[in-house]
């Protein structure tokens, strides 16, 4: 038995730069790792069963079970695994749980099974199965171009404080694609900014806020129903350095000093939002 963290991610930018040839987007985005992360435990079995402990979680339908079938398909492997998913990064938020979720199974059952098989393969299989995963392999921080899947080692980011605020707003699926679709050539960028937070960190400074951005910001009011207004509550408190967590709808604020970051904590709960405070890793 083996046990696995599959840690979520934040996009500290996302920009997208036009639509490509292949039906894909083309993206310029620094993604980051933080410790709010689901625990995967898997054994060999009989069968592949896999289970979790949030009911709203369909392993029958997941990038876990298309991870495990990718790979038997792959390798020709008869085995089987039990594969308990504990979930704690929320279900369609932005944070990129399932993703981290895949990359995991495919490195556990790669073990379980005594496939033998390299992480460079194991990227490749996860890029078939969607663009965030390969990141997962590495984590920390990273730059992310291509269609997402190609991804490139930064210099880490100064340990900071990631303040996550979850909407009360409806989450739907297929929200990636859908929020691909509803960018139009204005909403594009070319990169810049992404260029300029990427020589901060070789630099070794701080990121400036301003140049945390993400494209889908730009529709997200309209994508996700009463996040305008939440926006607005948020607002009212003095919580302004607000940015959205991939496609959405989780917000989150970054600090480096742990005070200031309990105290938007704090300060949130006060005002009964659903909040985590996790940390870069």
């Amino acid at each position: 038995m083996i046990t696995i963290s599959a840690p979520a991610k934040i996009n500290l930018t996302l920009e997208v730069l036009g639509k490509r040839p292949d039906g894909y987007h083309e993206v310029r985005s620094i993604m980051q790792s933080i410790s709010l992360s689901d625990t995967l435990i898997i054994k060999e079995a009989d069968t592949l069963e896999i289970t979790s402990d949030d009911e709203q979680w369909d392993g029958r339908i997941s990038l876990v079970a298309k991870a495990a079938d990718l790979l038997k398909k792959r390798t020709g492997t008869r085995k089987g695994a039990s594969i308990i998913v504990q979930k704690r990064i929320p279900l369609l938020s932005g944070l990129g749980g399932d993703s981290s979720d895949a990359a995991a199974a495919l490195a556990g059952l790669n073990e379980i099974w005594s496939l033998g098989l390299s992480r460079d393969e194991l990227k490749k299989m996860a890029n078939e199965l969607g663009s965030d995963i390969p990141f997962f392999f590495s984590g920390g921080t990273a730059l992310a171009t291509g269609r997402g899947e190609i991804i490139s080692s930064l210099p880490p980011i100064s340990h900071s404080w990631v303040v996550l605020i979850f909407p009360d707003t409806p989450r739907r699926p297929r929200k990636t694609k859908t929020a691909y679709e509803s960018l139009i050539p204005s909403h594009f960028t070319d990169g810049d900014t992404t260029n300029q937070l990427v020589d901060s960190l070789i630099t070794g400074k701080y990121p400036d806020d301003t140049l945390l951005i993400n494209a889908f910001e730009k529709v997200a009011f309209s994508l996700y129903p009463g996040l305008e207004t939440i926006q607005q509550q948020l607002s009212s408190i003095g919580i302004s350095r607000l940015h959205l967590a991939g496609s959405g709808p989780t917000l989150f604020s970054i600090y480096g000093d742990l005070v200031k970051a309990k105290d938007i904590v704090s300060r949130l709960e006060d005002h009964s939002f659903q909040c985590n405070l996790t940390e870069t890793t």
